[in-house]
């Protein structure tokens, strides 16, 4: 790059990796800095990449819609070949099991009708014959390995389920940010990797740039901050956290990787499966193995920490509690002695719904609290947040007429304004992993 960038972009997880990208296709000299060597090393790496399209609002369910196409058309949507090859979407459908805490999925369908998603509804002799593993007793609310009632049935079985068809999952998270980062640089993007931020800097009111770990400062009229977990220190260090109503702290979080049954191959027959009555959620893991992750019960502490970088990386009694949660389910799964999985931070903001907005500093934007859910939803974040900084640099007042911005794949306008950082906290939010 000669000169100075247009845009330094804090963050190449596949988020920002998607912001350099869409970004570069308008024309925009854009320099995306990250402390990791590659892009999507941070937590992108760690990210269980489910896809899917069931989310308790219908703006949130619309963004998982639009983002699911890209994922479909992933080397079309790219516009460049990888020679490093290509993450993969694994199709495998997605089943929500019907219960009472989440309301036998009557909003969740009520919005894929409105929407157009299809979705089938199933009793439980079908799903017993699709996963003949599976045990459909119910033990809710779910509890902690410590409770005397762990493990006990509290009544009857779950009866029904919802399953989306077009829901599964990449098989390489990291390899799917490089991908982007990859036709991102074919645009003119620039990537600098292993590069600390530690100030960002200010001149006449508005951003100036970033100043590195080495004490070098890089220029720029527009920044934007895709820091994941590091994302509250980088808003801190911009001085912008006054008038958010909306913050996000690092939050770590425990997945489990457990071998299939015996007899049953949960790679190829297995499918994505959400289960609020056990309050685990898993998915095919390579190796015929399951991942299993948390659905945040009451029950579940959440361990927020203070320092993203050095937090404790060691699995917990929590590893344990997840993989005896799904072991009532699936009576017939083994549990290693040793603890197999991913240990890492969640970017999570007050109602797990994520910020996709300008801040009070002209010039600098953000894409936070994104972990967890979003994930599914990079190519059309990337889109349009690259929408959002072109609005707001063209003089247009965010905040007070937020932008409308319209979904091309499924052709549906949304107001950006539901991710706004000054927005009261969505009560139709799930509060947790699920969004």
């Amino acid at each position: 790059m000669t000169g100075s960038p247009d845009a330094i972009i804090i963050g190449a997880g596949v988020i920002g990796a998607a912001t350099a990208f869409e970004l570069a296709k308008r024309g925009w000299k854009t320099l995306s800095l990250d402390r990791n060597g590659q892009a999507g090393h941070g937590s992108t790496a760690g990210s269980c990449a489910i896809v899917r399209m069931h989310y308790s609002t219908l703006d949130g369910t619309a963004f998982a819609w639009e983002g699911y196409h890209y994922w479909r058309d992933w080397a079309d949507y790219l516009e460049a070949r990888d020679p490093n090859g290509l993450a993969e979407f694994r199709e495998t459908g997605c089943l929500v099991l019907k219960t009472e805490q989440n309301g036998q999925l009557a909003r969740h369908i009520e919005n894929s009708r409105t929407l157009g998603i299809p979705f089938e509804e199933w009793d439980a002799a079908r799903i017993r014959a699709r996963l003949p593993i599976y045990d459909l007793t119910r033990y809710h609310p779910a509890r902690r390995l410590d409770d005397p009632d762990f493990g006990e049935p509290t009544g009857g079985a779950v009866a029904a389920a919802v399953m989306w068809p077009n829901g599964g999952y990449v098989n390489d998270p990291a390899l799917s940010a490089q991908n982007l980062a990859h036709a991102a640089k074919a645009k003119g993007a620039t990537f600098r990797l292993g590069t600390e931020v530690t100030a960002i800097l200010r001149e006449g009111g508005r951003v100036k740039g970033v100043r590195l770990a080495d004490g070098a400062e890089l220029h720029a009229p527009v920044v934007i901050n895709v820091a994941g977990p590091a994302s509250s220190r980088i808003n801190a260090m911009a001085g912008v956290l006054g008038d958010m109503t909306i913050t996000t702290r690092p939050l770590k979080q425990e997945v489990v990787h457990v071998p299939s049954p015996a007899g049953f191959d949960f790679e190829r027959d297995g499918m994505i499966v959400s289960d609020s009555d056990i309050a685990c959620y898993c998915r095919p893991e390579q190796g015929n193995h399951i991942l299993i992750g948390s659905e945040d019960p009451p029950c579940d502490p959440l361990p927020f920490v203070e320092d993203d970088t050095g937090y404790d990386r060691n699995f917990t009694e929590q590893w344990r509690t997840q993989a005896l949660r799904y072991a009532q389910r699936v009576p017939s799964l083994g549990i290693p002695s040793q603890m197999r999985g991913v240990v890492d931070l969640y970017d999570a903001s007050d109602d797990w719904i994520p910020i996709y907005d300008r801040s009070m500093l002209p010039g600098f934007y953000m894409a936070c609290g994104t972990s967890g859910n979003q994930y599914k939803n990079a190519p059309i974040a990337g889109k349009m947040m690259a929408a959002l900084v072109e609005h707001c640099e063209a003089g247009n007042d965010h905040d007070a007429r937020p932008l409308q911005f319209r979904l091309p794949c499924i052709g549906r306008e949304i107001d950006v304004g539901f991710y706004s950082r000054k927005r009261e906290i969505n009560r139709e939010s799930s509060f947790s992993v699920l969004g």
